[in-house]
This record gives C-alpha cells, structure tokens and sequence, in this order.
C-alpha cells in the first residue's frame, strides 16, 4: 500500500507525544482509529492495477530532431474508478532533459469498464531504436489517502532515421543534373559517350564540340551536345572505426558522413545511376545493394538508423576486399572517412592502388570548423598558440589530401554543413567529365 502526502502528514500527526495531541492513551486511540479505519477503506476502494490492459499504437519511425507520436491506451475492466498517475518510461535520449518529466507522465481517470487514450511525444536526440520501458501506474482511492502501485511491460519500438537535414539542397542539385542532361535551355557540353543532339554554336563553346559535318549541311555552325553516361554503379562505403566517432560541434562524424551519403543517393538515383551503401569497420556492418530507384532512400535510412562508431581501428584491408567484392565492375567508390595523416598513411595508401586500378574513387571526409576558427585566432598569447596549431593541423590535412589526389583520387574535405552539397558537387563534376 502506498501512503500519500496527506496520509503520511496524519498519520505524522496520529504519532505525536501524547501531550500534545490528547490528554491520554485513549485520545489517541480514538484519533488514530478512525484514520487508520479511512485508510483501509481508500486502499480498498482504489482500482486494482494487475488488471488494467495495455495496448499501444503510433509512430514506429521518426527523423532525428522531428517528433513522434505514441499512443497508450488503458482499459480499466474493474468495477471500480480508475484514478491514477502514470508514468510511460522510455530511455533518456527519447526526450530533451527539461521535457522529459512533463512528457512521460500523466494523470487520468477511467470509468469502470471503459477506456481512455494517453499520447506521449518523443523527440530523440540520438539515432537509432528506443524501446519503452516498463509503465508505472499508482491507483487512488477516493479519499486519496492510500494507492496502489504497480509496473507493466508494454513493448513498442521507435526507429530514429538519420535527420537528411542536406535534403535542402537537392533541387539545386538536381537543376545542375537537368543541365548536364540537356533538358535546359542551357546546354553543357560533357565528355561522356551518349550523343544527345545538334543545337548552333554560341560563343564561349568547345570548339572540339563542333560537328562539322552537320556544319557543312547548313549555314551556321553546329555544335554536339551530350548526355552524361546513365545507368552506371556508385558504391557509398562509410567507414564507421573509431575515427567516425570523433564529434564535430553536437554531430558526431559518422552522422555528417551519412547525411552526405543520402544526398549524393538521391541525386544520383535520380540521374539513372544504381547506389548501394557497404558500412565497415573490422567486418560489414550493413549493407543496401540492388535497390530500385523508389526503394533506395527508404533502404538507406533504415540501414543506417541503428549504426554505431566502433571503437577500433578500421581494417582497411579488409575494406578494401569488400569493396572489389560489392563492385566487380569498373564503379564510382565513394569512401567516407577521416584524413587525419596516421590513419590514412598507415592504413588507406597501402590498399588504395587495388581500388583506384579498377575504380573512380572519392574520398570525403568531415573537417572541424573550429580549427579554422583556431587558425584565424589572434590577440593573445593564447590566441597566437592556438592559431599555430590551427594552421599545423590544416597543413598536415592538405598534406593527406596531396598524396591521396597522386593516386587519381577525388578528396572532398568540408565541415559538416557543406560536405554533403560539396561531395554533390564533386559527383557532378564527374559526371560532366565523363569520369564515371
């Protein structure tokens, strides 16, 4: 039996010296008796609650940083009136912490025989699943002088997907896409192999484009378009060792990796290329192969929503092995990882001949802004230091990113918010060339 605030006060009272409160034994009795009495009976009175029913229903997906909506509904089959504090227990990272008292309990009543629906909103700050824990609920009696208390589990599961806060950049992408396509009025002459159509020459044209045979037929000069090559395979490989677990600002790097992995997907799904996505560290962690264009982005949310840095160096031998195994034939390899110099000296530039001698490889990685920041920093002692080691660090990146472009490789180095339309960008440059 579970005492209130009002019954531990009077039974506080009941327990006073004698004294005080009465002027002998039997005033006490007589005060307490009847307490006691009430007591008993509000305990009694109050709804039992091992056999209240549980059923929920609701969101079982949400972006991070958006919210979900999850229903409880409670049948009360008792005979008695059900009034009663809840407390709908989930793991601490489903809410901010300011909200999450206010968000996971309630107060309600139910009629006897009937049922009531309570809403609980999650708004997860960490990727990945939330399960409910166990639900507390503490029964009142009338009086509310005593309750019962007791805990259910009612199991349900939110899978929090990677937020894709890049996704604002795809129409911009997807008009520079149209462009190369020759679908605008803008016309860009790349160098792939599918011929598109004639259009006359305006100054400022590659004077290799002119088709001089259709020149002859006619009176004004006439230029070859193109068309970039359609239909070809692009492997998204995400490096998810201990280098992925570094945090950048609140975003941890394998998180802005992701972001950048989905952007580059859709815009390329979208340009008739087939996307797969291998994740590795010391073995596969996932993988996403043989997708429709529909089916892709829905594929690749749900498979990186539970991913996780390992906390282990990435077995880039291993990588590389999984990688020729995914992609048989000659594909675009893009490889998001770190650039700091020990990892990739020790560990990509040894294999990294096997994959650029049958691939196209693109390396992204996520920069820090704050050492930009550090770089830039003067007016102190401590600010020159800072800005020292600011500048060494960025020194000793583009020094890794120099011996990796001597292998053919494309490196796409960028903070968090400027990566994923960076690595867009780079693929479309690609793609003008002909280089896929």
């Amino acid at each position: 039996m579970a005492l209130t605030g009002r019954t531990a006060l009077l039974a506080a009272l009941g327990s006073l010296p004698v004294g005080i409160l009465a002027p002998s034994w039997s005033g006490i009795l007589a005060v307490n008796a009847p307490l006691t009495l009430a007591i008993l009976c509000d305990f009694a009175l109050a709804a039992p609650v091992r056999k209240l029913q549980f059923t929920r229903s609701g969101d079982t997906s949400v972006r991070l940083g958006e919210t979900a909506t999850v229903q409880l509904t409670v049948t009360n089959p008792s005979p008695r009136r059900l009034r009663a504090h809840l407390r709908d227990a989930w793991p601490p990272s489903s809410w901010p912490p300011a909200t999450e008292a206010a968000a996971s309990r309630h107060e309600f009543t139910v009629p006897a025989g009937e049922r009531r629906r309570l809403t609980t909103e999650l708004r997860p700050s960490r990727r990945g699943e939330r399960q409910a824990d166990r639900i507390t609920v503490r029964s009142y009696g009338p009086l509310g002088l005593a309750a019962r208390q007791g805990s259910h589990l009612v199991p349900w599961t939110v899978r929090v997907l990677p937020s894709f806060a890049s996704r604002k950049h795809l129409p911009s992408k997807l008009a520079r896409l149209r462009e190369l396509d020759g679908r605008t009025s803008v016309l860009t002459r790349g160098e792939g192999t599918e011929f598109d159509s004639l259009r006359d020459y305006v100054p400022g044209d590659d004077t290799r484009s002119i088709d001089w045979r259709a020149t002859a037929r006619q009176n004004s000069v006439a230029v070859r378009t193109w068309r970039p090559e359609r239909d070809r395979h692009i492997l998204l490989v995400l490096d998810t060792g201990r280098t992925s677990a570094g945090r950048v600002g609140d975003v941890p790097r394998l998180d802005a990796s992701m972001d950048a992995a989905l952007l580059l997907a859709a815009l390329a799904s979208r340009a008739g290329d087939r996307v797969d996505l291998l994740a590795h560290d010391r073995r596969i962690r996932t993988q996403v192969q043989g997708r429709s264009s529909g089916e892709l982005l829905p594929a690749l949310v749900n498979a990186m929503a539970p991913l996780e840095p390992a906390f282990v160096e990435t077995d880039t031998r291993g990588l590389s092995a999984a990688v020729l195994a995914c992609a048989p034939r000659r594909s675009l390899v893009v490889l998001l990882t770190g650039i700091d110099s020990a990892p990739v000296e020790e560990g990509l530039l040894p294999v990294l001949p096997q994959l650029t001698k049958r691939h196209t490889v693109v390396v992204a990685s996520v920069a820090d802004p704050r050492i930009a920041e550090m770089a830039a920093a003067r007016g102190s002692v401590d600010s020159v230091y800072e800005a020292a080691a600011g500048a060494q660090s960025q020194e000793q990146r583009e020094q890794t990113a120099e011996k990796l472009r001597r292998y053919g490789v494309t490196v796409v180095d960028a903070t968090p918010d400027k990566l994923a339309p960076a690595l867009a960008d780079a693929y479309l440059a690609l793609k003008a060339a002909g280089r896929l």
